[in-house]
């Protein structure tokens, strides 16, 4: 059994010549091409935005791949807007090498105690050994993800308009929103506030969910203390992230075995 940690990559779609394909599909509405010069871009797309024209902001597409479990993947591709590929459990057989002959569960530790913590552990354990037992029976994979729980990794590649992804920031990143769906949306926001300030500065919620980092378990989340403060501010890709994670794994297992 593997414990990873939610993370996100962004696939495709930010560069610097976004908001120059904006302004220019934009302008046509106008007419004002002749209006275009070297920095007429941000202030432009900033009207639109302003003004709520955000039909523009559909011209552009934007993808990004996920690490989360499978609750948060299920809220995921509720938006209508959008185009989904996801790691599927009637194709992949987690007992192959290639899968580590493990099942992999995204981490609750920060929003649950101890307690709770350990039944989470114990149910993933009975899960996975459930998994593994109808495979030992010649179920195939599809019939045998019967037995596993929504906290089972997934990684899911998602790709919105940024119209679309101004609207998932701001139904996903609010309190109301399931705490582990703002764990990745919010850093996730501060990574596109980052890139494109003048499409993303306005809306949805930042702050980090932890009340504690998980890991360094300082409170302020200062950029660089740790992978996870820098995550949560943004700068952290997922594929560091399942590396660091699979590293850990391995060592706590050697570690075991040598027991």
């Amino acid at each position: 059994m593997r414990i990873l940690k939610p993370r996100w990559t962004i696939e495709h779609g930010i560069d610097d010549h976004v908001l120059e394909k904006i302004e220019k599909i934009g302008r046509t509405c106008y007419k004002s091409e002749d209006r275009i010069t070297q920095d007429s871009a941000a202030k432009f797309v900033k009207m639109l935005s302003d003004r709520g024209h955000f039909s523009v902001l559909e011209h552009h597409n934007i993808t990004v791949r996920f690490q989360c479990d499978r609750g948060v993947s299920h809220e995921l591709v509720r938006h209508r807007i959008g185009s989904y590929s996801q790691e599927s459990t009637r194709y992949c057989d987690y007992s192959k090498k290639k899968f580590g002959k493990e099942v992999s569960f995204i981490d609750i530790r920060p929003f649950v105690h101890d307690v709770a913590y350990e039944e989470w552990l114990e149910a993933c354990g009975e899960s996975e050994k459930r998994y593994f037992g109808m495979l030992d029976a010649r179920a195939s994979p599809q019939f045998a993800r019967g037995a596993l729980p929504n906290s089972v990794k997934t990684e899911i590649v998602t790709t919105y308009n940024i119209s679309q992804w101004r609207y998932v920031f701001t139904k996903r990143t609010t309190d109301a929103a399931h705490p582990q769906m703002c764990e990745v949306m919010r850093p996730l926001l501060v990574a596109f506030r980052r890139l494109m300030p003048v499409l993303f500065d306005d809306i949805g919620v930042v702050d980090p969910v932890y009340k504690v980092c998980p890991e360094c378990q300082c409170k302020h989340f200062t950029p660089a203390t740790c992978r996870t403060c820098d995550w949560v501010w943004g700068k952290q890709p997922l594929s560091d992230w399942i590396a660091l994670e699979n590293e850990r794994s391995d060592q706590k297992r050697l570690a075991m075995k040598s027991s």
